[in-house]
Order: C-alpha cells, then structure tokens, then sequence
C-alpha cells in the first residue's frame, strides 16, 4: 500500500475509534436532544455562525467517514435552525460529505477493484458511464440502499466526482427537507398532546409517503426521457400488437382477445412457430416412432418369442407431418380470425413506440408484444458451410435415411434426435465438446442415459471440441481435438444441435434503442417491460428458459401487463419451472438439482428412490431410473425434483389452475396454484392452446 493511502487509513481509522470509544453516538438521541434542547438554542441565538459551523463540520466529518446517526443529525439540525436554514446547512453538508467518502472509497479502492474485477464490471461501468447520472439521482430520490453505501459504491465505478457532487445535491435535497421539516416539529413538543398536532403528524406521515411519491417522480421523469421523440398519437387503432405466431404469440393473441381488445397478430413464416413446426410436435412424433421399433427389438423382454417390422423412412417423415397438420388448425389464421384476432401474413417491424409497420402499412397500437422466438445456432467452425448441414428447423424435409449421422451437440436437442435415428437404423456419432452428455443435469442422471445411447449403438464422444471441416474421397469428415490430440470422424450427413439464438435483429430493436442481455436475450424487466414500458417481449426472444410452456407462462404476463398494467403489473415468476428431456430414459427435472445447488453452496439434503423397487416399473419391464429429491437440511421444504424413467415428464405437472370466465365465455388461467404453466380453456371442448402442455 502507498505511503499516502496508509496515512489516510489510519486518519478514518483513528476517527471512527474516537467515535465508538468516547460513544459520541449519545450525543445524536433524541433523548439528548430534548435533555439539552433549551441550552443549545440558547447557545445558537447567542453564537449563531459557531453553532452552523460546528453542526456542518460534524455534518461533514459523519458523512464522508460514514459514521451511523445521519438521519438524526439531520433531524437534531431541523430542531435547531429551523426549515429553511436547517434545509440549506444540511442540504450543503450532507453532499460535501458524501461526496467525501465517494473521493475516499475512489483513492483507496477503485483501481483494485477496476483490476480484479474490472471483466465482470464491464456491463456496470457502461451503464454508469451512459446513464450513471440518472441512476444515482434516483437511488438519492429512492434511498433503495443506505446514503452511505450509495457514497462508496459510487466511488468504484467512473462517473465523475463533480457529476456524484452536483446530482446529489439535487437528488437528496428534497428529503433533507421533509426530514429537516420533521426536526423542526419534533423540537416543538413539550406535552403528550403535541405528538397529536396537526403539524408533527403530516411531518411524519412525508417521511413514510415520500419515497413512494419520489418512485412515481422517478417513473414519470424515466418515461418521458424514453419516449422524447416519438409524440403519442392522439388515437390508436388497436390496443395491441404482437410480432411472432408461435407459442407466445399466440397466448399472448388469444388472452388480448378473450377480454375484448382490439389485437393484430403479425406472422412472418407460418403460424404456430417453432413448437408445432420444427420443434415439439415433429420432434416428439419422431421419438414415438422410434420409440415403437426399440420396443419391437425388445420382443423377448415382454414374453414374445420374436417380432418384426417393416418400414420406410420416409414413411416415418410422412407421418411427422401428418401430425403437424392434424394440429394445424388449432393455431390456424381461420381460429385466431374467429376469436377476434387480426391476423397478418408479413414481416413486422417497429417504427415507434406506438407503429409496426407490415405490408407497406402502418398500425398505430398502445402496446407491443414481441414474440420473435429463436433460431438454431450453427458455429462458425472452418468448413460448415461446404457440408449442407440439417438444424432442428430444416431436418423434417428429409425423405432418406443417413447411412452415416454425425450429431453436434450433446444438450436436450442432440440427444433425443441421436437415439431417435440410432433406433431407426442410422450410425450416429454423437460429439459433444463437454465432459459428458446433458452437462445441466447430475452426474448419475448423464452417466445413465450415455450408457443407455452406448448400449443402442450411438456412437458417444464427449470431450471432443470440433475445430474444421472437410471433405474426402469417403464423405465428409469432421474434425476434432481431444485430449491434445487431433481426430477425424468421418460422416455422410450433419446435424447441428447446439441448441437456439434468440431473434432479436429485422424488426426494429436497434433503431429503437433497445438493448441485449448479456446471453443476447432481449433486455427486459421484471415484467417483461423493455426500455419502453409499452414494449414487451416474452418467449425465446426474453429468455431466460428456452421452453414452450414457458413462453406460454411469459405471454401471460406480458399481454396482461400491456392490457391493465395502468391499474397492476405483475412480475414474471420462475420459481418453479419444469421441464423435460425426451430419451430413453426420460429425464423430468423442476427446481434445483444437486448440481446446481452445490454450484449454488446451497445446503441441502438428497433423498432417492431406484425405481427398480418400484412394483409399477418391473412390471413395465422399465425399472431403469430413480426419483431424486432435494429438500432443505432437517425440513420438508422441496428445492427440486428429478425423475428418470418412464412418463418421467408425465409425471412433472402443475397443479390445477385457478380460472376466471371471461365475457367471451372462455376461462382464462389468473395464477396457477404451484406457480408453473397457466392453461387457457376455452368452451365446452377444453381445448389446451398452452403447447407446453400437449
């Protein structure tokens, strides 16, 4: 430590010593000050400039050492000189003082703290440097953390120290007045009747209502900065409008409409998005299918001396598609037409807060709700592009078996499509660049579904990071790095399975001035909201959770914050999320699992049952798997669930909804009992529109 810094340390040291040894603290009570009330206002009247001088040095010297008792300072200087001078000593005292600790915290420790963790403060120092100013004349107005803390924090990061002075002089004046106020009513009282006084009781009553009156100011000064340049117009055509008919889109649609709101739907490709095109329901009509041909080879299992079957792959495919079109309807232009939705074949764009523009037009809407969804993620390893690669999105055209399948990707995606083709008769070479499979979920878990893929015939090699590809005489090969050395897989087809990238570019978000999250979501707030508070965002495109039941649970939220968030705003909750993976085993997981809450340091106790001992699962020859469940040490209270086995996502449910009819006579979900995926009812039919649920 330099010389200078030492001796500083020891000045604040030797001073907040003094302070706790001599309990100087006394001296800050409102006992004390009605004890020696009278003799200090003597004394002010007789030596006016030394008492101001000695109250705001010791104003000063509290303030910038960070010493506890501001609030009765102040308090203590409202009772001596009154509103108006008490206001303008305190006013000054208090941010030169701040100002102090902040020029303290910066000397002694923000070069330290720029070294050490400068890389994790990156997105801080940016938003300090873009909008510092506005952040900390709120936290002032809004003291969501103690004055002291606010000094020293402030002093890690680069805001400038004569910006720190100026906007706390402003930020903290009002308060200084009520509290000064306050002080002044307090020294009034000489009888129990004048705690009743008119005065003293509105006085106190400021001090508990002002940090609420101060979050409206802030909310009201934040939203006309956000929206300078972009006039309101004086009518709107429409109350919302939504871009992407997937998932949220759709439930974010369907709820606008069940309440009676005018709605326009805008859909660039096809209607149902990713879930019934390319994701869940092709993708889980494949599994059945190879499911099925597994069962068959395990004819002897069941008691069956031998079985066969014949089929074609493109058959199989055929099928795929046959159920997609059987579930068509249900997300059709001509069913959201029928509930009052407007539907628009085209690509949507932002133009304002308040105009998306689509085919040439222009709607004006009070609210926006985008639902852009996500799209494959394909790296950019050298040669990719030479191999005619298959995503999750393009897969469901293929017609011909490959002979020859390398899966990249060992997640979610890539496993449940490995032993799918496996099953189906393909050589699969799974790579995954990890250490195992299904990295997200516990070690036992991955080990038995990896053994599981080994034992069907997938070729499993994890630790394996893909560097290039080429082409030979033999087909394709995929090169590799494991364990410092270079191997080569050679495969005839590829399929990219490194899960999905939010789509957050072609429909206005840059020209908006609307950012990312660091994982490339689009950045909103607890309630979906973005900077924008009339734009929200919901499913793949807002993060966190890749899920459809989630994007249903996210348009929930988002459709009706936009619609009555003038009267409440609920916040997003994912408290309890569950999902799961389609393979053989099947894996079905909510909450925390034992890897995450030793990542967590989470104490927490493990409790698991085999389902080999379950009478249910040997007799469905699938006693393969376990129930493993986390709860906090010596209570009942559950942190997360896994189960592995069979129906293991049928198992992971949520509890009965609480609905409310709407004028339409549907029945919307208002707050799901466990807090996981809301289901939308709609007549007689109880059709479920939430696809996370199918």
């Amino acid at each position: 430590m330099k010389k200078s810094k030492f001796i500083l340390v020891m000045v604040i040291v030797l001073f907040v010593v003094a302070f706790f040894a001599f309990d100087l603290g006394r001296y800050l009570s409102p006992d004390f000050l009605k004890q020696q009330q009278e003799r200090i206002g003597d004394f002010y009247v007789e030596n006016p400039w030394q008492s101001i001088s000695i109250y705001f040095i010791g104003y000063v010297l509290m303030a910038a050492l960070s010493l506890p008792g501001a609030v009765w300072v102040t308090l203590i200087g409202g009772a001596i000189f009154g509103v108006a001078a008490g206001s303008v000593i305190v006013s000054f005292a208090s941010s030169i003082g701040a100002t102090l600790a902040f020029l303290v915290a910066r000397f002694l420790l923000r070069d330290w703290v720029q070294d050490r963790f400068g890389h994790r403060l990156a997105a801080i120092n940016e938003g300090v440097e873009k909008d510092g100013a506005f952040y900390l004349f709120t936290l002032r107005m809004v003291p969501i953390f103690p004055f002291w803390l606010i000094n020293l924090l402030m002093g890690l990061t680069r805001i400038p120290a004569w910006l720190f002075y100026i906007v706390s002089q402003i930020g903290m004046l009002p308060a200084t007045v009520i509290y000064v106020n306050a002080g002044s009513q307090l020294a009034r009282i000489d009888s129990l009747r004048g705690i009743l006084s008119p005065a003293l009781l509105i006085s106190l009553s400021l001090l508990g209502i002002f940090p609420l009156l101060a979050k409206k100011l802030i909310g009201y000064a934040k939203t006309r900065k956000v929206y300078r340049g972009h006039p309101k117009p004086d009518s709107f055509d429409r109350n919302v409008v939504v871009i992407g008919a997937g998932s949220a889109g759709l439930v974010a649609s369907y709820i606008a409409a069940a309440v009676k709101a005018e709605v326009t739907l805008i859909e660039k490709g096809r209607m149902g998005g990713d879930c019934l095109n390319t994701g869940c329901v092709p993708s889980k009509a494949l599994i059945r299918s190879a499911k099925y041909l597994s069962h068959i080879r395990r004819a002897r299992e069941f008691g069956m001396k031998s079985a066969e079957v014949d089929f074609d792959f493109a058959d199989i495919m055929e099928r795929v598609h046959g159920v997609i079109k059987h579930i068509e309807p249900h997300d059709s232009v001509e069913r959201y037409s029928a509930l009052g939705v407007e539907v628009i074949q085209g690509e949507g764009r932002i133009v304002s807060p308040y105009h998306v523009e689509v085919n040439g037009r222009v709607l004006s809407t009070r609210n926006i709700v985008i639902a852009a969804g996500a799209t494959p993620l394909v790296p950019p390893i050298p040669g990719i592009d030479e191999t005619d690669y298959w995503t999750s999105d393009n897969l469901w055209s293929v017609r011909e078996l490959p002979r020859r399948l390398l899966v990249l990707g060992g997640g979610p995606i890539g496993c449940e499509l490995s032993q799918c083709f496996a099953r189906l008769g393909s050589s699969v070479t799974q790579v995954e660049m990890l250490p195992r499979l299904l990295s997200r979920e516990d070690v036992e878990i991955s080990k038995l579904v990896q053994d599981r893929f080994t034992e069907e015939g997938v070729n499993v090699r994890v630790g394996h990071r893909a560097t290039a590809f080429k082409r030979t005489q033999n087909g394709h090969v995929l090169v590799c790095e494991h364990d410092g050395k270079e191997v080569e897989i050679e495969f005839d087809n590829l399929l990219v399975a490194l899960g999905r990238k939010p789509n957050t570019a072609g429909y206005g978000l840059e020209e908006m001035g609307i950012g990312l999250s660091r994982t490339g979501t689009v950045e909103v707030d607890e309630y979906l909201r973005t900077r924008f508070p009339n734009i929200y965002v919901c499913g793949d495109a807002a993060g966190p959770y890749q899920f459809t039941h989630v994007a249903a649970h996210q348009a929930w939220f988002a459709s009706v914050n936009a619609l009555f968030g003038a009267i409440r705003l609920f916040k997003a909750d994912y408290s309890v999320i569950p999902w799961a993976t389609f393979t053989e085993p099947e894996i079905a997981r909510v909450g925390l699992n034992e890897l995450e809450a030793t990542e967590k340091n989470l104490p927490h106790e493990v409790t698991v049952y085999d389902l080999a001992n379950l009478d249910r699962a040997v007799a469905d020859q699938s006693a393969e798997g376990m129930v493993k469940v986390l709860t906090a040490p010596g209570k009942d209270k559950i942190l997360g669930a896994t189960i592995v086995g069979e129906h293991a996502g049928d198992m992971i449910v949520p509890q009965k909804p609480r609905l409310l009819r709407c004028p339409s006579g549907q029945y919307l979900d208002i707050a799901c009992e466990a807090r996981l995926v809301p289901v939308v009812l709609g007549g007689s039919e109880r059709h479920r529109i939430y696809h996370g649920v199918r």
